[in-house]
């Protein structure tokens, strides 16, 4: 049975000033470690690069980083890097030639893509040897017990019907998806920043639930939600560690 084409929806389009700007960064460890993992550090795809959060890094780590996005709006924020070159293309068409990419990555996306299209394209693009890894991270939890409830019910309660249904992936870890991969064990990394109110503010911003909400109801959720954060906040300059759960699977291709 031919798979039906999945179509793609921009869900960021909305958001996607503030996406570029308010994302938050991977841990250098997990880089280092995809790098050594790989066969060579030649080129690297990374697939559905938004505006870059991940490519710059592994351009640091590679000779070269094709990343693509389907969303063109995305694109335009992209950060530049000498070593980056940004294509707008589809997950499962990325025009890169057979057997050409050391590694395949895809952050926090995988869960919109038609999935047996993208494995066959990571297939089609990895050398003998390569590596597919895929990382997402969930709902953050904030210092302090009073802020983060607020931040909680923001996630769960304000946007929560908002998320689009593909967000459970996300919340599971991406454990319960399809992985037909040779899986390689990831060991933990710590996902963690250091905000002030507004950096947290304008990373809601980005979410493409409050973008949803928006686009429904007509207001921003996150003005009623700065109101009751700075009430308990303090110094709305004075930062608070936040925490992500990173979750993090890899797969090899055969070397034959």
């Amino acid at each position: 049975m031919t798979a039906t084409k999945k179509p793609f929806s921009d869900h960021f389009a909305p958001v996607a000033s503030a996406y570029a700007d308010f994302r938050p960064r991977y841990p250098a460890g997990l880089f280092d470690w995809l790098a050594a993992l790989a066969p060579n550090r030649a080129l690297a795809w990374d697939c559905a690069c938004g505006s870059g959060q991940a490519a710059v890094d592994l351009a640091e780590r590679f000779d070269r980083v094709v990343a693509t996005d389907a969303s063109a709006k995305q694109l335009h924020g992209a950060v530049p890097h000498p070593r980056v070159e940004y294509r707008l293309a589809p997950a499962e068409a990325s025009g890169l030639a057979a057997a050409s990419a050391d590694l395949v990555s895809v952050a926090q996306a995988l869960h919109w893509f038609d999935r047996p299209r993208f494995y066959a394209e990571a297939r089609r693009v990895l050398k003998p040897g390569g590596i597919l890894a895929v990382w997402t991270y969930g709902v953050q939890t904030l210092a302090g017990d009073e802020v983060d409830a607020l931040v909680q019910y923001f996630y769960h309660d304000v946007v929560g019907p908002y998320w689009p249904p593909e967000r459970a992936l996300v919340e599971t870890g991406y454990r319960s998806i399809d992985f037909p991969f040779e899986e390689v064990a990831a060991p933990a990394f710590a996902m963690r920043a250091a905000w002030n109110l507004a950096r947290l503010l304008g990373y809601f911003s980005s979410w493409s639930a409050t973008g949803r909400y928006i686009e429904a109801r007509g207001t921003d959720p996150v003005a009623t939600l700065a109101e009751r954060l700075a009430a308990a906040w303090g110094d709305p300059e004075a930062s608070r560690t936040v925490t992500w759960p990173l979750a993090v699977r890899v797969g090899r291709i055969p070397d034959n």
